[in-house]
C-alpha cells in the first residue's frame, strides 16, 4: 500500500474513531439494509416485463414482507 493511501486511511480512522467504536460496541451493521436493497434490485430485474408497477410492488412485498400465505395443494 502506498504511503499516501496509508496516511489517508489513518486520517479517516482518526476522524471517525468515535463512530467506528460505537458501531463495534453496539454490534451495528448496515448489512441487512444492503441485503434488502440487493433483493429489491433482483426483483426489479425479474419484474421487467410486468405491465404495472403495482405488480412489482406486490412481488417485493410478497418476497420481503414476511407474509407467507399457504399455497393451494401444499401443506
Amino acid at each position: 500500500m502506498r504511503p499516501e493511501a496509508c496516511h489517508l486511511l489513518q486520517k479517516s480512522i482518526v476522524k471517525h474513531q468515535a463512530r467506528i467504536l460505537a458501531a463495534i460496541e453496539h454490534n451495528l451493521s448496515n448489512g441487512l439494509i444492503e441485503s434488502t436493497n440487493t433483493k429489491i434490485r433482483l426483483i426489479t430485474r425479474i419484474a421487467f416485463g410486468f405491465k404495472s408497477p403495482q405488480a412489482l410492488i406486490a412481488l417485493a412485498l410478497l418476497s420481503l414482507g414476511g407474509h407467507r400465505p399457504t399455497l393451494p395443494g401444499r401443506k
